[in-house]
């Protein structure tokens, strides 16, 4: 069976937190999200849910994959009334004209669920995709694909390798990750 070697790395930190996995192809950027969530030990995956928001950034397509539902909703009705927003821009005070140019702008990004996608074509063409998880917290992820492999014969990813200790939900980022790290270290001397 198809499938890939990715490297998934925690954007960051120092040292580098990592893990190599290999999974199917054929994967959706929900099982993407459901397996980069298990290897990392948070909780916005299989079988937890959506604890918290996430989305894959493929800048050269002009793509987001999310499940963020609003900014879902919110790329529709824009794709829907692009003539409302036009003259919007023409009606609206001067001191307001770049905010809302700037709005209209990450409005044209094309935003797709997660679960109706694969990832597959995006993997292969650029190698590389950003990653990015509670938007509060704000973990920037990069995966990048190492190897194809054409013999892989289980249905599941599996993990092959990594380094560094995976962070607790909910700590505040890899800035907060690092500062609870040294308030349990300081405890434990």
């Amino acid at each position: 069976m198809k499938s890939y070697i990715i490297k998934i790395e925690i954007d960051g930190s120092e040292p580098l937190i990592w893990r190599r996995v290999i999974m199917p192809a054929g994967a959706t950027f929900n099982r993407l999200n459901d397996i980069i969530q298990n290897v990392t030990n948070f909780q916005s995956g299989y079988p937890y849910g959506d604890y918290h928001l996430y989305k894959f950034d493929i800048r050269e397509e002009n793509l987001i994959v999310t499940n963020d539902e609003e900014a879902f909703q919110s790329h529709q009705h824009y794709k829907k009334n692009k003539k409302m927003y036009d003259e919007r821009l023409k009606t609206m005070p001067t001191n307001m004209v770049e905010f809302e140019k700037r709005h209209q702008e990450q409005l044209k990004v094309e935003v797709k669920k997660p679960t109706r996608i694969k990832i597959d074509e995006y993997l292969e063409k650029y190698k590389k995709i950003k990653y990015i998880y509670d938007f509060g917290d704000n973990w920037n992820f990069t995966i990048t694909l190492e190897d194809i492999v054409d013999d892989y014969y289980f249905g599941f990813a599996t993990l092959l390798d990594g380094a560094g200790t995976a962070p607790p939900e909910d700590v505040g980022g890899v800035d907060g990750f690092y500062e609870f790290l040294e308030a349990v270290f300081v405890k434990l001397v």
